[in-house]
């Protein structure tokens, strides 16, 4: 599939903000499963300095300043990426198997070690393990064991948007029993961390159909998040347990890292004495190969 991604992030406050210096991660990423023939991103007021990088978890940032006056922020990501389908039906590899690998072989422990560990959004206790540890026999297929546990925490939470924030802890939403994609990845991760597996968060984007008989509306669209497990010899294997699927092509991956902290689209600090709003909109439009031409020069 081909993708224009549109990605506008707009923020307003009430007095001037003298000076902003900020991270944005919105150019997705190109491997083995997608490739990014075109990007633009344009900030409004236009920075004083702006600069690409990589980060330890080789996901694009830019890093920018702003250094004039201004009441109002704009930041405009715009993409074209093309996605393609894998299929895996099993790993073959019971969870007993990739544990031991895991834990032992020197080059995969290297390769998945932070992703093994607590990190600031990913905390378990006993109960969360007990909770993981019902799907995950010992001699059963780690890759069915994975679906298993996506397939439950899709069937025992419900998606509430707004519940949630980044600040609420993951028990809360463990305990309320509902939450939106980010909760549900972090607990999804919390699980598979908690039996000794490797899980990484992934944020990017899902292309939504509107109801049957409606015109999708512009902007409708949102980020999104789901997780990625470690199974050694074949590499990072996706889940969405949000949806209960296996990620496609028409998820389009941004960035990923141990959890949401690692991967926060837009970050900065900003010098102001006043409150601020802020308004995200997202398109994810499918485009054909004669459009994709048409849009190589944004």
């Amino acid at each position: 599939m081909i993708y224009k991604l549109i990605h506008k992030t707009q923020y307003t406050y009430t007095g001037n903000v003298n000076s902003y210096h900020g991270i944005a991660c919105v150019m997705p990423k190109s491997f083995s499963k997608q490739k990014v023939t075109n990007f633009s991103l344009i900030i409004t007021p236009m920075p004083d300095e702006i600069n690409q990088r990589r980060d330890y978890f080789g996901n694009t940032l830019h890093h920018f300043s702003i250094h004039k006056p201004h009441q109002q922020l704009t930041v405009l990501a715009t993409s074209l990426v093309e996605t393609r389908s894998t299929v895996i039906t099993d790993l073959f590899m019971t969870n007993e198997q990739v544990r031991r690998q895991i834990q032992t072989k020197l080059a995969v422990k290297n390769e998945v070690m932070e992703y093994t560990l607590p990190s600031p959004y990913v905390q378990w206790d006993d109960e969360i393990k007990a909770y993981a540890a019902e799907c995950f026999s010992e001699n059963q297929s780690f890759y069915q064991s994975a679906r298993q546990l996506c397939h439950k925490i899709y069937t025992d939470f419900k998606y509430v948007s707004g519940f949630t924030t980044i600040h609420t802890p993951l028990k809360t939403t463990f305990y309320e029993r509902k939450g939106v994609c980010q909760d549900f990845s972090h607990l999804a991760i919390a699980c598979f961390r908690s039996l000794g597996f490797a899980a990484r968060y992934v944020s990017g984007y899902l292309e939504t159909q509107p109801p049957p008989g409606k015109v999708k509306l512009q902007g409708s669209d949102a980020t999104h998040a789901w997780v990625s497990v470690y199974a050694p010899g074949i590499g990072w294997c996706d889940f969405d347990p949000t949806n209960d699927l296996v990620p496609q092509e028409r998820h389009i991956t941004t960035a990923w890292g141990r959890d949401f902290g690692d991967v926060s689209p837009l970050k900065g600090i900003l010098f102001s004495g006043g409150k601020h709003t802020i308004k995200v909109g997202v398109d994810v439009i499918p485009v054909t190969l004669d459009e994709k031409e048409l849009l190589n020069t944004f």
